[in-house]
């Protein structure tokens, strides 16, 4: 029958783990009583959506570690493919935070604007988020790579901050990929060299700011880190601090020479912002587990972040199968015939010596295949098992007489 753990059918326990996973418990059982008519409390809803959600997890963990052990070729990808990775933090209970990574994979393609000209788009949107270090977080992430032919793509550009351990997840799953510093981050960082130098909001620092993103992003970022050195710096109010964050902008811009290179990448057809993985942070992760007076356990971030992935890039019925299938197989009833386990207590009691073994009770007659009501079951058999106690027990009086 396809049932699932717990006092649901099939279809309520879906419906109502899915509504759980885009609102609060409370208002995701409302809601299930007000569509189905089924009444269900706030912990019904959490219990069975957490659980899911470990389900998930441990299906993607087992698919992560399967695909490290034997290594499959992997499908087709398209002939661009954009990879961007980010963090962003979760309330845990006890006031402490935590990070969540998010991989946020598309396929890049030609387009138009609103006016016309050419355009990059970057569609087929797809997630993978965990709360683990960088290491456990690249390695399961290939559950995802794979899938999305990130080994075969034709060209993967990977947009993203200046964050190192991004770029070990690039190095892991595509070390050949273009990469690209967000052209926003290289923005703000122009920024606070501008507002350093003249000012915060000042009109010089808007104008220079104005012109040098124009040719970053247009031109020769070579003339922008001229012109980064050539801030007066001498002229600011602070001129040690104006030079320290000219210094240390310039030393961030210089490291990643070859990921700015806007004009070029443009020419190209290739994405230069990130905001693919930044509104994942928003649509995934934050909508759901950032509420008002949200507060997490650790354990229950990951299956959140995993069931939200599914359900945010549409993928919600093939994620669904597979929490299905591990949730029944934890659950499966014994085998017609296997023998009862005991319980810890019963196996603890020990026997007496020569004490032979208690016979066990005649098991109660199975209702036959055309009954299917539980109240016809009792009906049909229980007055003859209560006509052979009561017989029993005439019998034990006799007996008690007699002697």
């Amino acid at each position: 029958m396809g049932l699932l753990p717990g006092p649901l059918s099939p279809r309520l326990h879906e419906g109502l783990v899915r509504l759980g996973v885009w609102m609060p418990f409370g208002r995701a059982a409302r809601e299930l009583a007000w569509f189905c008519g089924a009444a269900v409390g706030e912990a019904t809803a959490r219990r069975l959506t957490e659980a899911a959600g470990a389900a998930y997890v441990a299906e993607q963990t087992a698919a992560a570690e399967e695909l490290a052990a034997t290594r499959p070729a992997p499908p087709a990808g398209p002939p661009v493919q954009q990879l961007s990775a980010d963090g962003a933090m979760v309330p845990l209970v006890g006031g402490d935070w935590g990070e969540v990574k998010m991989l946020a994979i598309g396929t890049v393609a030609a387009a138009r604007g609103a006016d016309g000209t050419p355009a990059v788009r970057t569609g087929e949107v797809s997630y993978f988020a965990r709360m683990a270090d960088h290491e456990a977080f690249g390695r399961l992430a290939s559950v995802e790579t794979h899938r999305r032919g990130t080994e075969t793509a034709g060209t993967v550009v990977a947009v993203a901050d200046g964050a190192d351990w991004v770029q070990g997840l690039v190095d892991l799953h595509r070390p050949d990929a273009v990469r690209v510093l967000d052209f926003p981050h290289a923005v703000e960082h122009l920024n606070a060299a501008g507002q350093a130098t003249w000012g915060a909001g000042a009109p010089e620092a808007t104008a220079w700011l104005a012109r040098q993103a124009h040719e970053l992003k247009t031109g020769d970022p070579d003339a922008v880190l001229d012109a980064l050195r050539s801030l007066p710096v001498h002229d600011a109010a602070d001129p040690a601090a104006a030079a320290r964050v000219r210094d240390q902008t310039l030393a961030y811009l210089e490291k990643r020479r070859d990921q700015i290179a806007y004009a070029r990448f443009r020419r190209c057809g290739f994405p230069i912002g990130s905001g693919m993985v930044e509104s994942a942070h928003k649509t995934v992760v934050e909508d759901r587990l950032k509420g008002a007076g949200m507060h997490w356990a650790p354990r229950h971030v990951d299956p959140m972040a995993a069931l939200r992935t599914a359900v945010c890039a549409d993928r919600w019925d093939a994620a669904w199968r597979a929490v299905a299938r591990r949730r029944r197989a934890r659950t499966a009833p014994p085998r017609p015939g296997a023998p009862r386990a005991l319980s810890a207590h019963q196996a603890s009691r020990p026997r007496r010596r020569g004490t032979p073994p208690r016979p066990r009770a005649a098991p109660m007659p199975r209702p036959p295949a055309d009954r299917v009501s539980s109240r016809s079951w009792r009906l049909a058999f229980q007055p003859d098992r209560r006509a052979a106690d009561l017989a029993a027990r005439r019998a034990s009086r006799d007996v008690s007489a007699k002697n």
